[in-house]
C-alpha cells in the first residue's frame, strides 16, 4: 500500500539544555517520510523549499524510497526556517523566530503518479491547505490522518474543524485535544473530536505515552524511559511517520493493528529525541528498531494472579 505525505520541509535552529544547533533539516514532513521510510519501501511526498535547501538532502529522500516528484523547489526564494529554545523540563518551548517563506503561498500540486496514493498523512499545515490535498485527490485513500497544532485553533478554528470533518485519524497533544474541545479529561474530549467526524483520535502525551481512541475502544501506549533526551523537535511527527508508515505497509486498519502500529511510531520517537534533529533517525537500522520495541513490550508485559 502506497502512503502520501504532505508536510513542511524546513531548517530549524535550536536550543536545549544539552546544547544548540545552526540550522538542520527539519520539518513535519521529514519527519514523517523519514520515520515511515522503515516500513515502506515506496512513498510519495508533497512539501515546497527554495533554493537555498540542499539537493543532498533531495537525494537522501530518494534513496530512503521517498518519491520527490511533489517536492516543489521555488527559484529565488527561501525554505521556511523556524527557531526554537526548550525550556529545561524539555516539555515548554520558546519560538525565537518563525519565518514562513515559501510556505507563506504554499499550494500543494499533486502529481498524477500521486493519485492512486492508499495513505494519507497530512502534517501540520494551514487547515486549508490540508483540505485542499484532499479535495485534489481524485480518489479518498483508504485512511487519511492529520496532525495540527494550537496556532490554527487560535487563528482558523473554524476552517479547522471543517478539515477535521474529513478525516479519519486525528493526532494531536493532550493540551491541543483540551483546548480544541474545552474539555479537561481526556476520554470527554476524544469523544468530541470523534463526534466532529474521526472515528480515530491519537492524543500525544509527550514523556508520558500516548493514548488510542478508536470508534468504543481505548489503548494507552507508555513512552519508554530514556538515559538521554537531547531534542524533542520532531518526536511527535516521528510518531505520526511511524504509525501510518506501520500501516501502510501491512494495509490493515483494525484497532488491533493500529495498537501495533503505536508501539512501533512511539518506539521510533524514543529514538529522535536521543540526537539534534533527524541524526538519530539516519543511523538507526531496522534492527535497532526492533530491539526498541522489545523494549516496550517488555515493558508493559507482565503476568499476575487476583489474590482478593
Amino acid at each position: 500500500m502506497s502512503l502520501l505525505t504532505v508536510g513542511s520541509v524546513a531548517f530549524d535552529a535550536i536550543e536545549t539544555p544539552f546544547g544548540k544547533t545552526d540550522k538542520i533539516i527539519g520539518g513535519a514532513g521529514t519527519y514523517i517520510a523519514l520515520s515511515s521510510s522503515f516500513f515502506i519501501d515506496e512513498q510519495n511526498m508533497v512539501a515546497v523549499v527554495g533554493d537555498d535547501f540542499p539537493s543532498s538532502m533531495l537525494e537522501t529522500f530518494k534513496k530512503k524510497g521517498v518519491n520527490t516528484e511533489g517536492i516543489q523547489v521555488k527559484k529565488g526564494e527561501k525554505t521556511f526556517f523556524w527557531s526554537g529554545k526548550y525550556h529545561n523540563d524539555m516539555n515548554s518551548r520558546d519560538t525565537l523566530i518563525t519565518e514562513l517563506n515559501v510556505l507563506g503561498d504554499f499550494d500543494p500540486i499533486i502529481p498524477n503518479s500521486y493519485q492512486d496514493s492508499s495513505f494519507l498523512m497530512l502534517g501540520n499545515l494551514s487547515p486549508q491547505v490540508q483540505a485542499t490535498v484532499i479535495n485534489r485527490l481524485e480518489k479518498r485513500p483508504k485512511l487519511i490522518a492529520m496532525d495540527t497544532m494550537n496556532f490554527w485553533m487560535d487563528i482558523a478554528l473554524d476552517d479547522l474543524k471543517k478539515t477535521i470533518s474529513m478525516v479519519d485519524i486525528l493526532i494531536i497533544n493532550d493540551e491541543e485535544a483540551r483546548q480544541l474541545t474545552g474539555e479537561y479529561a481526556l476520554k470527554k474530549a476524544a469523544k468530541m473530536v470523534q463526534s466532529m467526524g474521526p472515528k480515530t483520535v491519537i492524543i500525544k502525551k509527550g514523556e508520558h505515552g500516548a493514548l488510542l481512541f478508536h470508534e468504543n475502544h481505548l489503548f494507552y501506549a507508555p513512552a519508554l524511559p530514556l538515559e538521554e533526551v537531547f531534542d524533542p523537535t520532531g518526536a511527535g511527527d516521528t510518531f505520526a511517520g511511524g504509525f501510518m508508515g506501520f500501516l501502510a505497509a501491512s494495509g490493515e486498519v483494525s484497532f488491533e493493528n493500529m495498537k501495533r502500529a503505536i508501539i512501533y511510531g512511539s518506539a521510533l520517537a524514543s529514538f529522535c529525541v536521543e540526537k539534534f534533529g533527524t541524526d538519530r533517525l539516519m543511523e538507526i537500522t531496522k534492527a535497532d528498531l526492533h530491539h526498541r520495541v522489545n523494549e516496550f513490550v517488555r515493558l508493559t508485559n507482565f503476568d499476575m494472579e487476583l489474590t482478593y
